[in-house]
């Protein structure tokens, strides 16, 4: 099961340590639930991403967004693709900028584009009145993101390439809008397409690249235009339990990368500028999760140990059937005793993290580490139940630095106004 945890985890005398701090010691100074994030791990995922791509990377923002985090990435040479005003203003806040920034989203507003355009952002065009929106808010670059209709084999809520999603524009639409940006003055780029997160296999993002080299083909012939950038979209996935087989998300990139600029020169078209946009393959696995251990209760049939987080700090199970696995992580090195289900604290029967982990005999106070949270957890956290979201803390050498601190309940007061 280590090797669902960063790349610096180990077990010294018993006890998890991240980054070379024991987990004890970080529950004990920040408290819990913490969200622990390992540096090594989030600047050699950056690295072999970049290399594998062979062209510029944006992280996806939403899988987490930190200024710390945001920053930590520029160093390694990753941009920002960011889908709100809130997630610009955390990449803007890193020093990001200009040709750093892919703006995104469904529905942007005049607001959100104005910032993106004075950002210097590149602007993803996803509906057909956006390019006069983003050419009077001031952009200058702009893609055009069209949907092909493939159906990657992922949870319903997370595919985005299948015909009627919400996201981008038919071919036909699509060719529509490459031409009114033009000539609304826009410097249209190139192609946006996404097929969904938390991808397996290749099979439908390679359908899709294909698809989009012969919708680029169509853009020549029919409007003069050739498509400069291929932005390919990211979800590439991670091992969140060990039943998951899911290839290395660096390995999926440069197969990407090739295939597109095989599958532009098949349809005649000059090789495109490959871009990515990954999210979780950059953070999620970086990221652990610790929580105290509460109530312990052997019932018939199962065991409940209950924590204190749960749907609150990470939603991924309600919301996708995600699956995680745990470590006692203050005993990690003793026997198993049998499996138990590890329920949060909230108010919903549902409020279940891990439906069967065989663990060592729970006990109330004990530390337990939860792996692969670094993504689409304490970034969709909720205050329900009126309970404060966790800090975030980044490990390395030995030190542990504060990236986000833990929320208070008069930090949720103070939104009163009655």
């Amino acid at each position: 099961m280590i090797e669902l945890f960063p790349d610096s985890a180990r077990v010294e005398r018993g006890e998890l340590e991240l980054g070379g701090v024991a987990a004890g010691a970080l529950a004990e100074r920040f408290g819990t639930p913490l969200l622990v994030y390992c540096e090594r791990t989030l600047r050699e995922r950056a690295r072999a991403l970049r290399a594998a791509a062979g062209g510029p990377v944006f992280f996806g923002t939403k899988a987490f967004p930190n200024v710390a985090l945001l920053r930590l990435l520029r160093e390694e040479g990753i941009g920002a693709d960011v889908a709100s005003t809130g997630e610009l203003a955390f990449a803007t806040a890193a020093g990001l900028r200009g040709e750093e920034l892919v703006a995104h989203g469904n529905n942007k507003d005049g607001r959100f584009l104005a910032q993106a355009a004075a950002a210097g952002a590149t602007v993803a065009l996803d509906a057909a009145d956006e390019a006069a929106l983003a050419a009077a808010a001031g952009a200058v670059r702009a893609l055009v993101r069209v949907t092909l209709g493939v159906d990657a084999d992922t949870h319903e809520a997370i595919r985005t390439g299948h015909h009627g999603s919400k996201f981008g524009l038919p071919p036909a639409q699509a060719l529509g809008l490459v031409a009114e940006a033009g000539r609304r003055g826009l410097d249209v780029l190139g192609l946006h397409v996404h097929v969904g997160s938390q991808l397996a296999d290749f099979d439908a993002q390679a359908e899709t690249i294909v698809r989009l080299a012969a919708f680029a083909a169509r853009c020549r012939s029919e409007l003069g235009w050739t498509a400069r950038v291929a932005d390919l979209g990211g979800g590439f996935g991670i091992r969140h339990h060990p039943d998951e087989q899911v290839p290395d998300a660096a390995g999926l990139a440069a197969a990407a990368a090739e295939t597109a600029r095989t599958a532009f020169a098949g349809a005649g078209l000059p090789a495109p500028e490959v871009w990515l946009e990954p999210g979780r393959s950059l953070v999620g696995r970086a990221g652990v999760t610790l929580y105290r251990v509460g109530s312990v209760k052997p019932l018939d049939g199962v065991t409940w140990v209950a924590v204190d987080g749960g749907m609150s700090d990470n939603p991924r199970p309600q919301l996708y059937g995600a699956r995680y696995t745990a470590l006692l992580a203050n005993r990690a090195d003793e026997p198993a005793s049998g499996p138990v289900s590890v329920a949060g604290m909230h108010c919903e029967s549902g409020d279940v993290l891990i439906d069967d982990v065989v663990l060592p005999a729970a006990r109330r106070g004990d530390l337990l580490a939860v792996p692969a949270t670094g993504a689409y957890t304490l970034a969709m956290a909720s205050n329900y139940n009126g309970v404060p979201r966790p800090a975030a803390v980044l490990v390395a050498d030995g030190e542990a630095r504060l990236i986000r601190r833990r929320e208070t309940v008069d930090d949720l007061l103070a939104l009163e106004t009655g």
